[in-house]
């Protein structure tokens, strides 16, 4: 399985290394200090460009948000913790949108949303992102457009309680899931995790199985 992943670190090496160097004989500049984020903003948002260009339809992306709900959501991966949230990739018109479930107070009303993918990886939200590319054929492909689109119409309620069971409410890896799923007629399509007695879907089940590879992650 082949990964290829880009890191772009909020300060490089260069510039830690240097300012070990002088930091006890040059005095600090609050224009030199704002001239550095300006820089890191900038190659953020070219990178984010730069991922939004390659996108393709049924790809899964993934990302990694700030604060504590984010670390716990990584942590009940069993593998690989790098990621807390996905969606699915449709293009439309030219540009991707993201379909995903989300909640929290990013989401007040807790339903399914359809965010630019600008907006979905903005730098404001994650720290870490990611894309996986699956092996659909044509068929599949124009099955999971339809079963992503007819779920957006009825826009289910984030399912807080992680529970597998109903499609009435999903959380973000169950609704990536069902749908590939129900696109390959395949329920073990993706695998699932186990973990005292209860199975789930975990976002390094998205891309560490034999249908997917990371063709994206870049750290900001």
């Amino acid at each position: 399985m082949n990964k290829i992943a880009f890191y772009i670190p909020v300060v490089t090496l260069a510039l830690l290394i240097c300012g070990m160097l002088f930091s006890g004989c040059a005095p600090t500049s609050d224009s030199s200090a704002k001239d550095s984020v300006e820089r890191n903003v900038n190659r953020n948002e070219i990178a984010v460009d730069s991922l939004c260009n390659t996108l393709k339809t049924g790809n899964v992306v993934l990302r990694m948000g700030f604060g504590a709900q984010s670390r716990l959501l990584a942590q009940i991966n069993r593998t690989n913790k790098s990621f807390s949230h996905c969606g699915i990739v449709i293009v439309e018109n030219g540009y991707p949108f993201i379909y995903h479930s989300i909640g929290g107070e990013d989401n007040p009303d807790m339903r399914l949303r359809r965010d630019s993918a600008n907006v979905f990886f903005s730098p404001l939200y994650c720290q870490t992102i990611g894309v996986a590319e699956y092996d659909f054929d044509k068929t599949s492909l124009l099955i999971l457009c339809d079963v992503v689109k007819n779920t957006y119409r009825r826009r289910p309620h984030f399912d807080t309680h992680f529970d597998m069971v109903s499609d009435d409410e999903l959380y973000c890896t169950e609704f990536v899931y069902k749908s590939i799923a129900k696109a390959t007629g395949d329920s073990s399509y993706i695998p699932l995790s186990e973990a005292m007695g209860r199975r789930f879907v975990g976002t390094d089940n998205l891309f560490e199985n034999e249908h997917a590879h990371l063709i994206w992650q870049v750290k900001f």
